[in-house]
């Protein structure tokens, strides 16, 4: 997966100042911000505590708890919600975060669609757009972006001067993999500045990432998962994954893991075909018209006429016989807790991919095997994986905080 980008540096720069940072230890102004995240997590985590309950939480010192919630609730971050009756004593202040303290903006840019949300600080969305648009190039992105923003704002009830900025989602190569009717512009997208690109028509910073790392770190943050560890399978219009380990976020040596779309699948009767080539939208889609069965919107994938169940079922049983060998990689390699499947596949065809799946897995000898289920956020999961993106950045903890060398 490609590294998250602040639209003021690059990934290799990053890496570079990480490395140099680690070696030198933290400071304490780095441990006194992470340690304010923390809190403001626990508490968007929890729905309602108190100060007492925090100090056990992170094994911060009560007087640390009362200072950084005292600064929280002074940036309008954290309410107050009243105390706590019946117990001795003086009655504890209940905590809560205030959903209008923030607000982000994802978009996720995709081979068949355009997706913009607005998120709040308790990670509710508070509006939605979407266009179904095959290869929208950049200008036409543009132009989107550009018509739905102030409806957007509008209807999600957002205060613009407390948006913390945008997430931008969307697949790695977008330009570059070769895909049924793309066009011969597309490949635009391969030498294209986003963040520059939409820094015309955004007044906030914008932060570009992967769009299977932003939909596993949304299902991450937003959704109070129980796994810590799970990988994150998103079919799109091509294939993504993405591994979480202990609730963060891995990216690899080269920021490309979870690249499982594209594996070699052997199991494939075309030489070099990739994963991606059977698991995806794309090639659901390319079969549906190849039979006939052209589909307009994708609920008519679920449709019952007997024509169109006959590819969907026939697709469902080669998408399991290619996932089998990645997803036994992932259980033994990795361990995860859950295989978690979300995209933009209609629901019932999650739910019978993974009861397949799970059947398939079920009858080999494995160390140890995931369940797998579908993902809490589904459709528009990249999108509100996005969104997170600047809360990660400005609010909440991520493994990077602590030995950040700071901005360029």
């Amino acid at each position: 997966m490609q590294s998250l980008r602040h639209a003021s540096g690059g990934s290799g720069e990053a890496r570079g100042a990480r490395l140099s940072v680690s070696l030198s230890g933290t400071n304490l102004v780095r441990a006194a911000d992470y340690n304010q995240r923390t809190v403001l997590q626990a508490i968007r985590l929890s729905g309602e505590t108190t100060r007492l309950e925090l100090a056990r939480q992170t094994g911060l010192t009560a007087a640390t708890i009362a200072n950084i919630t005292g600064r929280l609730i002074e940036l309008g971050l954290v309410s107050l919600a009243g105390r706590y009756q019946g117990a001795r004593g003086q009655p504890a202040l209940r905590l809560t975060i205030d959903p209008d303290g923030a607000f982000a903006i994802g978009l996720n840019i995709d081979r068949d669609h355009v997706t913009m949300v607005t998120l709040d600080l308790a990670g509710e969305v508070r509006s939605r757009v979407s266009c179904e648009m095959a290869f929208a190039l950049p200008e036409d992105v543009l132009a989107y972006v550009r018509d739905q923003l102030d409806g957007l704002i509008e209807a999600g009830g957002i205060q613009r001067e407390r948006v913390l900025g945008v997430g931008v989602a969307l697949p790695d190569e977008l330009g570059a993999i070769a895909l049924p009717h793309r066009p011969d512009r597309y490949d635009e997208w391969s030498q294209l500045n986003v963040a520059q690109l939409l820094g015309d028509v955004l007044p906030w910073p914008v932060l570009v990432d992967n769009d299977a790392a932003a939909a596993a770190l949304g299902e991450a943050q937003c959704t109070g998962f129980e796994n810590a560890s799970f990988f994150y399978l998103l079919i799109s219009a091509g294939l993504g994954g993405g591994p979480v380990i202990d609730g963060s976020y891995y990216r690899g040596a080269t920021a490309r893991s979870g690249e499982i779309g594209l594996m070699p699948d052997p199991t494939a009767q075309t030489q070099g075909a990739l994963v991606q080539d059977t698991v995806s939208l794309s090639a659901l889609t390319a079969r549906l018209e190849a039979a006939g069965q052209p589909f307009a919107e994708l609920e008519d994938l679920i449709s019952t006429d007997p024509a169109t169940l006959a590819v969907v079922d026939l697709w469902l049983g080669d998408a399991t016989r290619t996932l089998i060998a990645p997803l036994v990689a992932v259980n033994c390699l990795i361990n995860p807790g859950a295989v978690l499947i979300g995209g933009r596949l209609p629901l019932p065809l999650i739910e019978r991919l993974s009861v397949s799946l799970n059947t398939a897995l079920g009858q080999l000898m494995l160390p140890s095997l995931a369940q797998v289920a579908p993902a809490t956020m589904a459709g528009d999961a990249p999108a509100i994986g996005a969104a997170v993106l600047p809360f990660l950045d400005q609010l909440l903890p991520s493994d990077a905080i602590l030995i950040q060398a700071g901005r360029g």
